[in-house]
């Protein structure tokens, strides 16, 4: 999927766009990547002198990825977004640098009306880094 497919499809936009490529996708199940680079001004302050990416960019890249699968089951619904609800069971394995390639693995799990809930599966070279289950709701999308 093209970048400008992601951009049509959540309303996330860089700096905080977490997503670079959609791999595959299906109505139950999406798998993206995201690689940092190092550059991110994040990393200054961010253990210095040994880069990590945080546990919470990690979680927001899979959620970001779980948005992208959702807008297809929104779509016709108005002008509505997924906003996440809850996190359960967050289990963080592995530390993630920057320059590694991550694999969002998103699974939608059960829709009742507005409340999605899903599970996600973040990966770097076939090792688990984070694993956890997140709820999202249609929410309507607000202008300023």
């Amino acid at each position: 999927m093209s970048c400008e497919q992601i951009l049509n499809a959540i309303p996330h936009r860089p700096p905080f766009l977490l997503v670079d490529e959609i791999v595959e996708q299906s109505d139950e199940r999406i798998l993206c990547t995201k690689t940092f680079t190092g550059e991110e001004e994040f990393f200054a302050g961010h253990y210095p002198g040994y880069p990590l990416v945080p546990g919470v960019l990690l979680c927001e890249a899979a959620m970001q990825a779980g948005a992208v699968l959702l807008s297809k089951h929104l779509a016709g619904a108005g002008d509505k977004v997924p906003v996440a609800t809850r996190m359960n069971n967050v289990r963080f394995k592995r530390m993630v640098r920057p320059r590694e390639e991550l694999r969002l693995e998103i699974d939608l799990n059960e829709r009742l009306a507005d409340a999605f809930f899903l599970t996600a599966k973040v990966t770097v070279e076939g090792k688990v880094a984070v694993r956890f289950e997140f709820a999202c709701a249609a929410a309507p999308r607000e202008t300023p």
